[in-house]
């Protein structure tokens, strides 16, 4: 059985989190068959809760090892454990690897998250708004733009001169985040942003994206 038999990935091509999971996938040349959640495919969103009741994705079906993997940020672990290639995406380095995975929860928690909150709220009834919740997640957003601006300041990638878990993690969220929350004049963090959109891995995501843009709120 291939590789490309062996994997398989249930997403969407508009889901911010699947997007995080696709970088790491085309980084590395990774093939895998695509299980897409949509409405025009029920089967494969009832492989998915059978994999995982709760029903998020991306969820990870490695079926030569029989292993499903969830959560984006361990699915990119995995994918570098067992399908790695030219890009490592977590260092070997013990004390580098805790750098990129506090960057990758950094942008995961202060970031990736608000931005959907603010996403989710577009898609609510008038009568179920939560003013209050978004522009707590716009501060959360303003907040961590301050920090990478600092950080950035220094640094070609998230967390340090390698391409890492932790850009995968930055590049949709602050895609997505820049779109709600302008990044505005803070040059180093937009030109991160624009370092990230011209990666040819995330290029990739984007340009598959692109069909289904008309679907996201704002």
């Amino acid at each position: 059985m291939s590789e490309k038999r062996n994997l398989h990935l249930y997403f969407h091509p508009l889901a911010s989190f699947c997007w995080k999971v696709l970088v790491a996938f085309y980084e590395n040349e990774i093939e895998f068959e695509s299980h897409l959640i949509e409405q025009a495919n029920p089967e494969a969103y009832e492989e998915l809760v059978r994999f995982w009741p709760f029903a998020k994705f991306p969820v990870l079906h490695d079926r030569a090892r029989d292993k499903v993997v969830i959560e984006s940020s361990i699915i990119i672990e995995y994918l570098d454990q067992h399908h790695g290639g030219r890009t490592k995406l977590l260092p070997a380095d013990a004390e580098a690897a805790l750098e990129t995975r506090f960057q990758d929860r950094f942008m995961d928690m202060y970031v990736h998250e608000p931005m959907q909150k603010i996403v989710a709220d577009k898609l609510r009834p008038a009568d179920q708004k939560d003013p209050l919740g978004v522009t707590k997640a716009k501060e959360s957003i303003e907040k961590a733009y301050g920090v990478i601006e600092r950080q950035m300041s220094t640094r070609t990638w998230a967390s340090g001169e390698a391409f890492t878990l932790a850009d995968c993690a930055a590049a949709p969220a602050l895609h997505y985040a820049n779109r709600l929350v302008p990044i505005g004049d803070r040059k180093n963090t937009a030109a991160y942003l624009a370092r990230l959109e011209a990666r040819p891995s995330f290029k990739r995501v984007l340009a598959e994206a692109k069909p289904y843009f008309h679907l996201f709120p704002g």
